[in-house]
């Protein structure tokens, strides 16, 4: 059997050898410990989602049926997921869309609440698309400071719309009103104070 060579025997060249295959084996666990991680995290959010749906069929009772969303005859696996929103919040989005009898684009892509369609007033252009412009203006005179968002890959728009309408609807519903860069005022229903104010 060959004799093990002790450390002060190996050359620059094998400890070299001998370090990247360590800091090889390291990166191997981290990653395995990521990714057991990350699988973690899905099977409690999955886990979270079924509890969050039992919950709401609960309370609901049952819920109305979703009409078909684009693309329901594809194949599922032909589909191309490009959007952070779950597919049960769209059949949500696209049912209040359709009892308020609103058939644009813009009311299935939001929860059609009060707050949704004074965003939309102010801020949709006429193909339906959001002016951010607008949309930071809406925000800034309300006193939501959105310096902190400044990611601008793909599909930031999106992103900063849907964070700032969550940080909004709270500020809104704490004032009872919201600011329009014109100066008006517009008094916030009850039943959305109620849902989105500060509890004490």
């Amino acid at each position: 059997m060959a004799k093990r060579k002790r450390k002060a025997e190996f050359t620059a060249e094998e400890m070299e050898v001998i370090e990247t295959a360590r800091l090889a084996a390291h990166e191997v666990d981290e990653a395995r410990e990521l990714i057991e991680t990350i699988i973690e995290t899905e099977q409690a959010n999955v886990e979270d989602q079924d509890s969050e749906e039992a919950r709401e069929n609960s309370d609901e009772g049952a819920e109305m049926d979703a009409p078909a969303v684009e693309n329901a005859g594809e194949d599922e696996a032909e589909r191309v997921v490009n959007t952070v929103v779950h597919e049960k919040y769209k059949q949500k989005y696209t049912a209040n869309a359709i009892a308020a009898g609103v058939s644009g684009k813009a009311a299935k892509r939001s929860n059609w609440d009060w707050l949704s369609q004074q965003i939309a007033s102010y801020c949709l252009d006429e193909k339906h698309k959001i002016d951010i412009e607008r949309f930071t203006e809406l925000l800034d005179v309300n006193g939501v400071d959105h310096s902190k968002w400044t990611n601008r890959n793909q599909g930031w728009e999106g992103r900063f719309r849907m964070t700032g309408r969550v940080v909004l609807q709270k500020v809104v519903a704490n004032m009872g009103h919201l600011h329009l860069p014109d100066g008006e005022d517009v008094a916030a229903p009850d039943e959305f104070v109620e849902k989105y104010r500060t509890k004490a």
